[in-house]
């Protein structure tokens, strides 16, 4: 009986622990905006993750991955100008592909 006791204190304490920190109240108003949703989503775990972690800051790995992101951006506008520029050159160098054909 006293396992019973521990256990059921244990569980006791961390629902005050969660109520105090402000999960319960959390989940519940998410659970409460996914029951009033009219046209419930095709995930509610996705909907859950959206409500969800608006309020949670941002993993830094994520925010290096946009970091490196925009850089690749940056760095393949450059590559595809850099293109542009080349292909105009050696338009001027080479025949056009009629004359290369009547040859």
């Amino acid at each position: 009986m006293a396992h019973y006791k521990a256990a059921d204190s244990k569980r006791e304490q961390f629902r005050r622990y969660l109520e105090k920190s402000g999960v319960l109240d959390t989940l519940t108003k998410v659970l409460v905006a996914l029951y009033e949703e009219p046209e419930k989503p095709n995930s509610a775990l996705d909907f859950l993750k959206h409500h969800l972690g608006a309020a949670t800051p941002e993993n830094p790995e994520i925010e290096l991955l946009r970091l490196e992101l925009a850089e690749m951006k940056e760095k393949y506008e450059a590559i595809v100008e850099e293109n542009k520029k080349l292909k105009t050159k050696l338009a001027q160098y080479e025949p056009p592909q009629e004359e290369k054909r009547a040859e």
